[in-house]
């Protein structure tokens, strides 16, 4: 390869590697943090000294990644959809799921390491050398704030943004929402707590509802921060809050002049018939699917044509190939994909592999612009550098997820409670269990 070439995957493959001859020997974790988040990272040993990373979706215990251990230990990785057929009852929804989707991300990485490819390979090629990101933004208490906030991503070279939008601002605020007094969990005194007790019940069930001022209010909000970034921006809302069916017509209707991207979860995934409803009413884009495990699980809502983009996220939906498929699924119905995602760089690059490999794909979460060290968790090609440049990843062509993990910046964000980088994990070797679900 000449200086002026760009790297390609034959160039790094390991020629003394035995894929065939290729055995788990180990699975460990170490989970790091900031603020109020957490994320295990998964190493998975082998018998020549190639390992793979993975990571455990963001707030779930790492207990669902130790547990696969016995099940994997002896195994070869490069049986990937073997090993997940295996491991993948031990997933559900939610986080849930983080410990098998985890595990699958690290045995992409290390077949593609051990055949010297980028696992984008291992999920049929790619369509696209870049990555779009979409950034998110949370609640600031003015639509002129947010807006503030949009523009400086916008400035940083993001080309799609999400922002939230929803009752949580509301709450407190006189003639906003109202209430059957003593629905919501501890509300002797008929009070909403923005943080506990409206999200304790399911929407359908809070019976919380947005009178005219609320709606006004928060169509406000929304043309304020239009006012500021302009009506080109696809921007997109979440985190409406916990309300039923019919203020979400009403709230979404409402905001229709508004041009927004979509609007995301409004009603919980596994309500179906209520998301045709909403497709139906509605004339914005709706979404959802962070919280659904595995293909069949989005074929009702993908079948039904309840949304008009589906949006898994990798730690839960079942992994790279697992979500490729769902990706395949979605666009047989018309539908496109997106990708949520709040997690380290170990989980975005391995988004990154499987958006590069799904035709229909959108753009990838980016939930943590304002964390200067974010990037500093990986090294692409031997070099640490913002992983993002002017709102994209570039798709690397290293073997498997194509990154080296930074240890030292690692054990610097260990949090607090669970300080081991890595630790032996000999608990775990073997669990005596007979796990076959038939007879």
């Amino acid at each position: 390869m000449t200086a002026d070439q760009s790297p390609r995957p034959e160039d790094h493959a390991r020629t003394a590697s035995r894929p065939s001859e290729l055995k788990i020997t180990d699975l460990r974790t170490a989970t790091v943090g900031w603020d109020n988040w957490f994320f295990t990272i998964v190493r998975i040993d082998t018998n020549q000294g190639i390992s793979g990373y993975g990571e455990v979706r963001d707030f779930a215990s790492k207990t669902y990644a130790l547990m696969l251990k016995s099940r994997l230990l002896g195994e070869n990785p490069c049986n990937v959809d073997k090993l997940f057929r295996k491991i993948k009852q031990f997933g559900h929804h939610g986080r849930q799921a983080g410990g098998v989707c985890g595990v699958e991300m690290a045995l992409l990485d290390l077949a593609g390491k051990a055949y010297g490819v980028p696992a984008y390979v291992l999920a049929g090629g790619k369509f696209r050398d870049r990555i779009r990101m979409y950034c998110d933004t949370p609640n600031e208490d003015t639509g002129t704030a947010m807006g503030k906030k949009l523009q400086e991503r916008l400035d940083r070279g993001f080309t799609m943004l999400k922002m939230d939008v929803g009752v949580q601002p509301l709450i407190g605020k006189p003639g906003m929402l109202s209430w059957p007094q003593g629905m919501l969990p501890g509300d002797p005194e008929d009070k909403i707590d923005r943080m506990l007790n409206i999200h304790q019940l399911q929407h359908p069930f809070t019976h919380v509802r947005l009178t005219p001022k609320g709606i006004d209010s928060i169509c406000q909000y929304v043309a304020e921060v239009r006012q500021t970034v302009g009506d080109e921006v696809p921007i997109a809302a979440d985190h409406f809050g916990h309300i039923g069916i019919d203020d979400c017509i009403r709230l979404g209707q409402a905001l229709e002049p508004y041009n927004l991207a979509w609007l995301e979860d409004m009603v919980p995934w596994q309500y179906t018939d209520k998301w045709v409803q909403l497709e139906r009413a509605l004339n914005t884009p709706v979404c959802t699917g962070e919280d659904i495990y595995l293909a069949e699980n989005f074929r009702p809502l993908i079948q039904a044509r309840g949304v008009n983009i589906i949006h898994p996220d990798l730690a839960t939906s079942g992994g790279i190939l697992e979500t490729k498929k769902i990706g395949d699924l979605a666009q047989e119905h018309g539908i496109s994909m997106a990708l949520h995602m709040a997690g380290t760089p170990v989980s975005t690059m391995a988004s990154v592999h499987c958006a590069a490999a799904t035709e229909n794909f959108i753009a990838l979460e980016h939930h943590f612009t304002e964390m200067p060290f974010w990037s500093d968790f990986i090294s692409i090609a031997g070099e640490t550098k913002p992983i993002i440049e002017r709102g994209y990843i570039r798709v690397p062509e290293g073997p498997g997820l194509g990154f080296e993990l930074n240890e030292d910046v690692l054990r610097e964000h260990l949090v607090e409670w669970d300080k081991g980088l890595f630790e032996p994990t000999p608990d775990w070797d073997r669990v005596p269990s007979h796990d076959r679900l038939w007879s």
